[in-house]
């Protein structure tokens, strides 16, 4: 086989070339510099080869005289031109990937398109001897023919370069292009493809997405911004509203505090007033949850300040509601009570107010009482290795200290007023008779305690330890 190799060179360049083929597909994407180093070093040994027999390829196949030798000795000299311009392209991905990533892959096919022409035409020209002028001007001719019958396709490719080189927009980018809202997934020769909230997939002509409107949801990265709109009865005062909002803003966690979350007047007329409650969280998949949480806050902080949504139908009832009467009929909790049993336990509590900061129960503490929010925002902190860790903010009819009503245990967070707050208070002694008679009460506020303790087990106890991965250079470099 040796002797096999050395008398005719020319298999072992046709070996070189399938070695070449064969390694590219068998060594994984992950070895892509191995893969590169691989196609480079047999280049080198293809064209040793060629030339210690030979074979220039600037020049055609010396051995006219011999047709099947002649024949292979093209065959592999036009595979030289071939060979070198894979390798090129290869060279040149390589670098644009390390430089622009993946919005380069446009571009790094249009310079692979051109190097393959360039090698094509000069296998013509140096290894086959052909008028390369006239096979340029019949080239010419017919890509003006082209041109014109692919004019769309080629301003959706050309697009396609300046949308890759300007790079208004990147790989998994939150995207708006004429309206059309969604993630980008991919940016081909043609068009660039968005997966939509809905989870459907749109596909936009490069030509077009260069001469839309393009909002970038993505950048700056990490800040995306929301909105709710809410509209209000015209007879609202403004300053109580944007009070109440103000206090559903600040009840929002997940609202980023810089940029600051604001409240606005949009719009006033005489059918009604709409405000507008906006900032920014760290990703957009928050949007959809903190969107909907601002909408149930505002509800809340509104209707514990005597100010009702917009409605054509609006009830003369509520407002007649003594305001521990109305805390009642809004609870979760004790909204099942029948109405004169309301009537009792309005009557058994009382108001109590914080200022901001002042703690409302501190962890640890037994409660005697339950209090129940009539507006303000309360936050709720728990100590996660020795730092206060804020677990959660309650807002409008939520209750706290029921774990010492039920069980005479204390939660172990504190619960501090993060703005100024105003708490109804019930008594132990009157509320425990009345739990032991209400099951479905007991079971409700047994449901609240048994989520809130596991909750905070969950946000104080300590994530496991993952033991990285040692490999062979992290051992070699412990041994010197």
């Amino acid at each position: 086989m040796l002797s096999l190799l050395t008398e005719h060179p020319l298999f072992s360049a046709l070996i070189l070339i399938l070695l070449d083929l064969g390694l590219w597909r068998l060594i994984s994407s992950r070895g892509s510099e191995w893969k590169l180093l691989v196609r480079v070093l047999i280049f080198a040994l293809f064209s040793i080869v060629l030339f210690n027999e030979g074979l220039n390829p600037m020049e055609p196949a010396p051995w006219a005289d011999n047709v099947p030798l002649h024949l292979a000795a093209t065959g592999l000299q036009i595979g030289w031109w071939l060979f070198g311009a894979r390798t090129l392209t290869v060279l040149i991905g390589a670098v644009m990937m390390q430089r622009v990533g993946h919005t380069g892959r446009l571009l790094q096919d249009l310079l692979g398109a051109v190097i393959f022409l360039i090698a094509i035409i000069a296998a013509l020209a140096y290894v086959l001897d052909l008028p390369v002028k006239g096979v340029l001007a019949t080239s010419g001719a017919l890509a003006i023919i082209v041109g014109l019958a692919l004019q769309s396709t080629l301003s959706d490719v050309f697009s396609g370069i300046v949308l890759n080189t300007t790079k208004p927009y990147q790989l998994d980018d939150w995207i708006s292009i004429d309206g059309t809202e969604g993630r980008v997934t991919d940016i081909d020769w043609r068009a660039t493809r968005l997966q939509t909230s809905q989870g459907s997939m749109a596909v936009i002509p490069n030509s077009l997405a260069a001469k839309a409107k393009i909002i970038n949801f993505s950048r700056p990265s990490n800040m995306f911004g929301v909105s709710v709109s809410v509209p209000v009865s015209p007879h609202a005062r403004p300053s109580s509203v944007i009070e109440a909002l103000e206090r559903a803003m600040q009840g929002c966690r997940q609202l980023l505090d810089t940029p600051a979350p604001s409240v606005s007047l949009k719009s006033s007329a005489s059918g009604g007033a709409e405000y507008e409650i906006s900032g920014f969280v760290a990703s957009m998949g928050e949007k959809r949850v903190v969107r909907n949480q601002l909408f149930d806050l505002a509800y809340r902080h509104l209707q514990a300040s005597g100010v009702n949504l917009l409605s054509s139908n609006e009830t003369s009832a509520a407002p007649q509601l003594s305001r521990p009467r109305a805390l009642l009929e809004s609870s979760p909790i004790f909204s099942t009570l029948r109405e004169e049993e309301k009537d009792t336990f309005s009557q058994n509590m009382t108001l109590q107010t914080f200022r901001a900061g002042e703690t409302i129960l501190a962890g640890g503490e037994v409660s005697d009482h339950l209090f129940i929010i009539e507006f303000g925002v309360v936050s709720v902190t728990l100590k996660r290795h020795g730092a206060p860790l804020e677990s959660g903010r309650m807002g409008p009819g939520e209750v706290i200290g029921e774990a010492g009503i039920l069980s005479d245990t204390a939660l172990p967070a504190d619960f501090s007023a993060k703005t100024f707050c105003a708490l109804y208070r019930i008594e132990k002694s009157y509320l425990k008779p009345c739990l032991d008679a209400r099951h479905d009460i007991h079971d409700a506020m047994q449901a609240l305690l048994d989520f809130r303790l596991h909750k905070a087990q969950s946000l104080t106890e300590e994530a496991p330890v993952v033991a990285p991965k040692r490999g062979f250079l992290q051992w070699l470099r412990n041994r010197v």
